[in-house]
This record gives C-alpha cells, sequence and structure tokens, in this order.
C-alpha cells in the first residue's frame, strides 16, 4: 500500500463555473444578505440565485439552501466576503464582519473586463490557505501545480500535464510529497500509456491501482479533475491543451515566480487578512511588471497583431500592469477572430453538442481515447444552447459584424460559455451584406414557453426591425427550442407586434425545433453548399410562406417537414 490519498478541492460542485462567482456577488453585494447570510437567508439567497439563473435547484426539500450555502463558502474562500473563522484559527473580530464583502471583494466588483477579473482570482489562487497533511502548514494548489509543471518542462521540454496524469498525480498530491517523485510517477504513467493500444481500459486500470489508497469513490479522481482544472485557468497562467494544462507562454516568467514557494507555515489568520485586503502578487513589483508587459507584447508581435503605445504613461506598476491587462483584453479578442475561423471545420462537433443538448446535457467521450471528448454540464443548458448556436452562425460564415458582436454571453479564455445574454435584448446577432436574422434559444419546454419567450423575443426582433430599418435591411427571426409549444408556435405565425406610437410589425419568426435545426446545418455542410447563410434565409422565407394558410399545429409539421429535408 502506497501513502494514503486525499484529493484537494479549489472549487465546488456546486459552482463549477468560477466565472459566475462575479455576477453571484454582485447579486450578493446589492441584497439585504450582505453581511447577513445564515439561517432563513441562505434560503432567500439561494432564491435569489435560482431567480437570476444561477443554479438551477430542484426545488426538493433538502436542497432550498445548499446552493447558497456552497457559494458563500467559494466567497469567502477568495476573500471577496470574510469568510467564517474557526476558534482553533482566532477571533472573528480580529478579521472582520463574517459574510460581509470585503476591499478585496469590492475591488473584484469593480473589475468589468475578463483579464481584470482573472487578475483577482490569481492574487486569491496564490495565496497558501489549503492544510497540508502531517502538520506541516498550508499550501497553494497552484503554486504546487506550477512547480509540477516546470519540474516535467525541465524534464521532457513542455509543461503540458493531461488530465489523467493530473487526475492521478496532480490533485491528489501537495507540498508534502517529493515532487522529483511525482514527476517520476507522470513521466512513467505517460511512457506505459503511449504504448498502451486501448487508452481508455489503460485510464481504467491505472484509476483503480490509484484508488487503493483512497477511501472513497474512484469516479472523483476524473469527476474533481476537471473541475479543478477549471479553476486552475481562473488564475490566466495556465490554458487549456487538449483536455489537460499548459502554461500560457507569456506568463511563463510570473508562473516561475510563483512556484518557487508551495507552502507556508505562517498563522493562518495572517493569510485570511492578506486574502481579504488582496495577496500581493509578482506583478506588484517593477521589474516583474515590466518584463511580463514585454512578454505580453512579444506574443502580439509574434502574430502580427497591432497595436499602440505611444503616449502611454508607463512610470508607475499600476500604469504597467493596465497597459498588460488591456494588451490581453486585445489578444483574446484577435484570438476570437481566429476561433471563429476555424468553425467550419468544427461543423461535426457542433452538431455533436446540439445531440447532447437535445438530450438535457452529458458528456461524449472518444470511444478508443478519453483526452477527446464533449460536455454539457446539466446546470448549464441554456448557455451551452446559446453558445452551440453561435458557433453554429460563426461555421455558416459570412458575418459582417465581429464574433464578439453576434453573442450577449460572456466567454472564459478557452471560449467556452460563461453566462447567459444579458435581458434587454437578443441572444445571438447574425448580421450579413443584406439581412439580419435574430437568433432567440430557450431551453424551455412547457406550456409556460409562451409566457415567458412570446413577448420578449418579438420585441427584440421588433427593436431590430427599426434599428436596420433605415438601411433597407430584412430582419428575420429564428426562435430555437428543443421543443416548440403549439401556443409559441401560434404567437410567432401571427408575428404581430405594435412598436411605439402604434405602429402595426408583421414579424418573420420561424420556431424551429433543435432537432430539426441540427439536421438542416449538418446538410449544409454535407451538401458543400457556398452561401450557407442564404440558406437558412431561404428556409425562414420558404416555412413563413406557408404560415398563413395553416393553423399552428399543421404549421409546426410542414417547418418539420421543410427542415429535415435538408437542402
Amino acid at each position: 500500500m502506497g501513502k494514503q490519498i486525499s484529493i484537494w478541492n479549489i472549487g465546488n460542485t456546486g459552482l463549477r463555473n468560477p466565472l459566475r462567482i462575479w455576477e453571484g456577488l454582485q447579486l450578493f453585494a446589492e441584497s439585504p444578505f450582505n453581511g447577513n447570510l445564515r439561517g432563513d437567508n441562505e434560503d432567500r439567497f439561494q432564491t435569489l440565485l435560482n431567480n437570476a439563473g444561477l443554479v438551477h435547484s430542484t426545488g426538493k426539500a433538502e436542497d432550498t439552501s445548499s446552493y447558497a450555502r456552497k457559494w458563500r463558502l467559494m466567497f469567502g474562500r477568495f476573500g471577496f466576503i470574510y469568510p467564517q473563522v474557526k476558534k482553533k484559527e482566532g477571533k472573528q473580530e480580529d478579521l472582520g464582519p463574517m459574510d460581509q464583502v470585503t476591499p478585496f471583494g469590492e475591488i473584484f466588483l469593480n473589475a468589468k473586463t475578463y483579464p481584470a477579473q482573472q487578475e483577482c482570482f490569481l492574487r486569491s489562487l496564490s495565496l497558501e490557505q489549503f492544510e497540508v497533511p502531517g502538520d506541516l502548514g498550508f499550501f497553494s494548489p497552484l503554486r504546487w501545480i506550477l512547480a509540477v509543471m516546470l519540474e516535467l518542462e525541465k524534464r521532457t521540454g513542455t509543461s503540458e500535464i493531461s488530465r489523467i496524469e493530473f487526475s492521478l498525480w496532480g490533485h491528489t498530491t501537495d507540498p508534502s510529497y517529493d515532487i522529483n517523485d511525482v514527476v517520476e510517477h507522470i513521466i512513467d504513467l505517460r511512457n506505459r500509456r503511449r504504448q498502451a493500444s486501448a487508452k481508455k481500459r489503460f485510464d481504467a486500470a491505472e484509476i483503480k491501482k490509484r484508488g487503493e489508497d483512497y477511501d472513497k469513490k474512484s469516479d472523483n479522481f476524473t469527476d474533481y479533475s476537471d473541475m479543478n482544472m477549471r479553476y486552475l485557468r481562473i488564475s490566466g497562467v495556465v490554458q487549456r491543451k487538449g483536455r489537460g494544462l499548459i502554461i500560457v507562454p507569456a506568463k511563463h516568467l510570473l508562473a516561475e515566480k510563483l512556484a518557487k514557494t508551495t507552502a507556508s507555515r505562517r498563522p493562518i489568520m495572517d493569510v485570511y487578512r492578506e486574502l481579504c485586503r488582496g495577496a500581493a502578487l509578482p506583478t506588484d513589483d517593477l521589474n516583474t511588471a515590466k518584463a511580463l508587459l514585454s512578454n505580453t507584447e512579444a506574443q502580439l508581435k509574434n502574430n502580427n497583431i497591432l497595436y499602440d503605445l505611444s503616449g502611454r504613461s508607463l512610470k508607475t506598476v499600476a500604469e504597467i500592469n493596465n497597459v498588460r491587462l488591456e494588451l490581453e483584453q486585445l489578444w483574446q479578442q484577435t484570438d476570437e477572430i481566429k476561433y471563429a475561423k476555424d468553425q467550419p471545420a468544427q461543423w461535426r462537433e457542433i452538431a455533436d453538442y446540439m445531440t447532447l443538448l437535445i438530450k438535457g446535457g452529458g458528456k461524449k467521450i472518444d470511444a478508443t481515447d478519453e483526452d477527446n471528448g464533449i460536455e454539457v454540464p446539466k446546470d448549464e443548458t441554456p448557455v451551452y444552447l446559446e453558445w452551440t448556436l453561435w458557433r453554429a452562425a460563426l461555421a455558416l460564415g459570412n458575418l459582417t459584424n465581429h464574433p464578439s458582436d453576434v453573442r450577449g454571453f460572456r466567454l472564459d479564455s478557452d471560449f467556452l460559455p460563461v453566462s447567459t445574454a444579458g435581458g434587454g435584448q437578443g441572444d445571438l446577432y447574425w448580421e450579413y451584406g443584406d439581412f439580419t436574422i435574430l437568433t432567440e434559444v430557450t431551453m424551455s419546454t412547457s406550456s409556460r414557453q409562451e409566457a415567458m419567450e412570446g413577448e420578449p423575443v418579438r420585441r427584440h426582433v421588433s427593436d431590430a426591425v427599426l434599428k436596420y430599418g433605415e438601411s433597407n435591411k430584412p430582419v428575420y427571426g429564428l426562435f430555437v427550442a428543443v421543443r416548440i409549444d403549439t401556443n409559441t408556435a401560434e404567437t410567432f405565425r401571427h408575428g404581430v407586434w405594435y412598436a411605439k406610437g402604434d405602429v402595426k410589425q408583421r414579424l418573420n419568426i420561424l420556431p424551429l425545433p433543435l432537432e430539426q435545426f441540427q439536421t438542416y446545418f449538418i446538410s449544409l455542410f454535407q451538401s458543400k453548399e457556398s452561401a450557407k447563410h442564404e440558406k437558412v434565409r431561404e428556409l425562414i422565407e420558404t416555412c413563413e410562406a406557408q404560415r398563413d394558410s395553416m393553423e399552428a399545429p399543421e404549421w409546426k409539421e410542414y417547418i418539420k417537414q421543410v427542415a429535415s429535408a435538408g437542402v
């Protein structure tokens, strides 16, 4: 028997997507529960989270406040609210009022751009607040993993760590282990796996073997690894490589500095104070800040991305770091254009995501290799539906607006979705040279669908008609749902909306089940049709032409037939 294994968890199964913390904290900061999130207020805050679409609780008695507690734990772990101080750690009054938004929480709430939010997460993740077994103090999982990855790089030439390597030797180890020993195990696993013909079977056998020293479910090795890697990536120092991780090239120097110390014996109350104030980073040092800015500039130059820093003051650390964050934002936007150009070649994967959404979420893993696979988390289906239709639009090509203007939702650095589009606007705007398609999506399938979607969808299409009317560009509405309720179809069949001043509009909105959209989408790529977007317009016009001669059930059937026939 080897050493008894424990798995550290940065995140929480009730909050798998760390980028949603910002929205949740905003909701919390403005609520009456700021500084008072115990007892009945847990239920009340959970209701707020539910209504905002940030959680999807079951409504069962035992689930009325479980999410609220998980979110509170995450707010505290990152120092955005004052965490509860245990008796053995010190006194609450020496830190701050329990559950109240901290000065660092305010800084985080003011971080409006993705790189600025990442930097806040990095400050928290760099602190040592996880116990090292054997009374060896506390450690930072981020610093520990960076140390492992840098040691791997020394031995193999790359800092890459695969999903199975992370699952078995990443989040199962800590500074009580010898780092050289850990890296030896990873390299040994890698070499043996390379030789294995059936990777899935090999992985299962390795998990079973490692599970002999673990007293909980062996599924935790892989289940928790996906979440832990997602939380590590939010630091901005590591990024996705396949289903594993690699150090971000422009942040290599930062990774080296962070990895120098992985554990600390200082009192946890000192750590909490720093956490709630905002931890120091190597980037707060002038020379490191300059070096990182120059690394970022080099990356932009290598990728032929134009930027202009003339006239910008670069005297203070704050000025240098602000400019670097702006350049990182520019890098992200340019990367998104590259991502958009890749989408036509990804049409099969996009169609696979549609299949998972039709099923209500789940995973599709390559039968021969666990490293390749896609997943739609069951509690994130609404945002994944928007994201999949956004990718579908990028794949169809010919858009005249920037990929980021097509969508209303936020993305993380791996181009995965964070949250659905905000209210007051359409979900997706597909703009073309001579027409626009406003696409609205919903996971709702019940008879409430019409009540929830009928009014906002027509209003958004009407607003777009008025906006683009000046340029004489026709606007079409495309409403995609897993199942279209007949009452929704009836509302869109009439398509009547009265705009300001009682101006009557007849709107073209096509209600299309996701399965039929998927069939039509696949047929566009199988037919090698070049003007794919024109074919989508043709589909809408063909179906709309029959809406006055049919009742809603008949029209729904007709739409299915036309879309299912493909091009």
